[in-house]
C-alpha cells in the first residue's frame, strides 16, 4: 500500500513494506554502533552527489537499526518471521535475513565449541573478541546463537540437521555446520588442547559430521533411527568391543603379514620398513582408540589421541598424507581377510562402520 499527499513543498510516503539494506544490516550483525557504520558507509557514498548530509546518512542507519533491533527476537525463533504481520517481508529477504544472522567466524565458533555453551563460558567472550579481533557484540551474537540451536535440539528424536534446519529455516550447509557444533559440545569432545590449535573449525566440523553420519542414530547400520543424534549409537558401541580380537598376537602378525604383501608394490621401501617396524603398537591405538569409544572419557580425547598416538609420529617419520591414506585404506580392507572376520558377517559391519569414519578424520586431521 502506498498513499502520497502534497503538503506545500513537503511529499508524504507512507507504506507498509519493509525494505532491508543488507549492507547496512551486516554493519549491524558486526557489531558496530551506528555511529561506527555512519563512518564506514560514509566513506563508500559520495554524499554530495546524493544531496545529503552525514546527518541524514546517520539517521537513516538509526532507521535501519531500528528494524533490525525490531526483528532480532523473531530471528532468535525463525519460523516466526513467516507468519507475523508486524513487518511485510517477502521469502527471499526472510531467508537471507536468516541465514546472515545465523552466520558466523569460524575463529569465533573454534573457540566456542570447546567450551561449555553456559552463562560462565559468556563472560569468556571479551578474551575471545581480542584474540579473534572480532568484536565482542558478534561474538555474543554468535555465542547465543550456537547456545539456543544447542538447546533447542538436544533433546530432539531424529536426525539433528533436519531438526536444525526445521526449528532455524537454515540452509544445509549451515545446518550441517551447527549440527557439529552441538555434536561436539553434547560430547564433551577435547578440542582445546595446544597440541590441536592448528585444527580450524572446518576439520572439526568435516570430523563431526563424519561421525554423525556413520556412528551416530541416524547411520544407515543404526536399528533405532528414531533416537537422539546427538548421541552416538550405543549399540554401535558396545559392538566396538569385539574388534579387541585384532590385538591378539597371531591376529596382529597375520595382519601385518597381508599388509606387506598389498602395499608392496605402491609403498616406497623406506615406508614399509617403518610400518613393518611399528605395526603392532600402530594397530593396537587404532583399536583402543575403537574400544574406548563406548568410555566417555575416553572417548572425549578422541581428537588429541589419533594427534598424539598416530599424526604425531607419522610426522616425524615424514610421512606423507598419500602414505597415511594407503596404510589407513589396507589397514582397514586387509583385516576383513582374517578368519575372525570371514566367520563374522556382524564384526565385519561394525569394523566398516568405524573405519569409515576414522579413516576419514585421520586424513582430515593431518597436516598440510
Amino acid at each position: 500500500m502506498q498513499i502520497y499527499q502534497t503538503m506545500n513543498d513537503v511529499e508524504v510516503f507512507v507504506g507498509n513494506y519493509c525494505a532491508i539494506n543488507f549492507d547496512i544490516y551486516d554493519l549491524w550483525l558486526k557489531g558496530h554502533s551506528a555511529s561506527d557504520a555512519t563512518m564506514l558507509e560514509q566513506k563508500k557514498i559520495n554524499l554530495k552527489m546524493f544531496g545529503i548530509t552525514v546527518e541524514d546518512l546517520h539517521s537513516d542507519i538509526m532507521d535501519h537499526y531500528r528494524l533490525f533491533f525490531g526483528l532480532e527476537e523473531m530471528l532468535k525463533t525463525p519460523p516466526r518471521l513467516s507468519h507475523q504481520t508486524v513487518y511485510q517481508l517477502d521469502a527471499d529477504n526472510i531467508s537471507l535475513l536468516i541465514q546472515k544472522y545465523y552466520s558466523f567466524d569460524a575463529p569465533v565458533i573454534r573457540e566456542i565449541f570447546g567450551r561449555k555453551l553456559n552463562s560462565r563460558s559468556r563472560k569468556d567472550l571479551d578474551d575471545i573478541s581480542e584474540e579473534t579481533g572480532v568484536s565482542v557484540r558478534s561474538c555474543r551474537r554468535q555465542f547465543d546463537n550456537a547456545k539456543r540451536v544447542f538447546k533447542t535440539v538436544e533433546e530432539l528424536r531424529g536426525r539433528l540437521v533436519d531438526n536444525i534446519q526445521l526449528h532455524f529455516c537454515l540452509r544445509e550447509s549451515l545446518a550441517k555446520d551447527y549440527a557439529a557444533i552441538v555434536f561436539i559440545s553434547n560430547n564433551r569432545f577435547e578440542t582445546g588442547k595446544k597440541k590441536l590449535n592448528y585444527m580450524t573449525f572446518a576439520d572439526f566440523a568435516a570430523c563431526a559430521n563424519h561421525m554423525i553420519s556413520n556412528w551416530s542414530y541416524s547411520s544407515e547400520d543404526c536399528q533405532d533411527h528414531e533416537d537422539m543424534d546427538v548421541d552416538m549409537d550405543r549399540d554401535f558401541l558396545l559392538d566396538l568391543r569385539e574388534v579387541k580380537v585384532l590385538s591378539e598376537r597371531d591376529y596382529v602378525e597375520e595382519h601385518k603379514g597381508l599388509m606387506l604383501r598389498a602395499l608392496q608394490q605402491s609403498m616406497n621401501e623406506k615406508v614399509l620398513t617403518e610400518m613393518d617396524s611399528n605395526f603392532r603398537s600402530v594397530s593396537k591405538i587404532i583399536i583402543t582408540i575403537a574400544y574406548g569409544l563406548n568410555h566417555s572419557k575416553e572417548s572425549r580425547d578422541i581428537f588429541i589421541d589419533i594427534y598424539e598416538k598416530l599424526i604425531e609420529p607419522w610426522v616425524q617419520m615424514l610421512w606423507t598424507k598419500s602414505d597415511v591414506q594407503l596404510f589407513l585404506a589396507s589397514f582397514k580392507d586387509t583385516a576383513q581377510q582374517l578368519d575372525v572376520f570371514r566367520s563374522s558377517p556382524k564384526l565385519v559391519k561394525v569394523w566398516e562402520r568405524y573405519m569409515q569414519t576414522f579413516c576419514p578424520c585421520v586424513l582430515q586431521m593431518y597436516p598440510r
